[in-house]
């Protein structure tokens, strides 16, 4: 099962979702911004280095939040969810179509991957 880690980047009672490439797997769809677990890597760091890959910004990576598992049993992936918060740079949309800062509230607007709705789906119960 592959692990992939994905960041809730917080600003203020805002946070950054992003809309996968239209030559993606899943185009179009929201998302929050991560990528796959290198061997040898800690969810943290890898979250830290691709944050940066894709949108050009240095992100404190902070607690744990929830983790779900998606997809058929020999395509399954384990998705690690954190809080993040940009430290450094000005968030560019490197490899997505699109990137947003929104509240909560405005989750329900967007269509996410179908690996994302779980937690979007705790964060509107939750409301942080």
């Amino acid at each position: 099962m592959k692990k992939v880690v994905a960041a809730i980047i917080k600003d203020k009672d805002k946070i950054l979702i992003a809309q996968r490439n239209a030559k993606d797997h899943l185009a179009g769809k929201w998302e929050f911004p991560g990528g796959k677990i290198e061997p040898g890597e800690t969810p943290e760091k890898c979250l830290a280095r691709e944050i940066r890959e894709e949108l050009r910004v240095d992100v404190e990576i902070g607690s744990f939040y929830d983790d779900n598992v998606y997809g058929s049993k020999d395509q399954a992936i384990h998705l690690l969810f954190y809080w993040a918060e940009v430290m450094n740079g000005e968030v560019t949309a490197l490899v997505h179509d699109d990137v947003k800062w929104i509240t909560i509230k405005e989750l329900a607007s967007f269509d996410f991957a179908p690996a994302d709705i779980p937690i979007v789906k705790r964060l509107e119960r939750e409301n942080i």
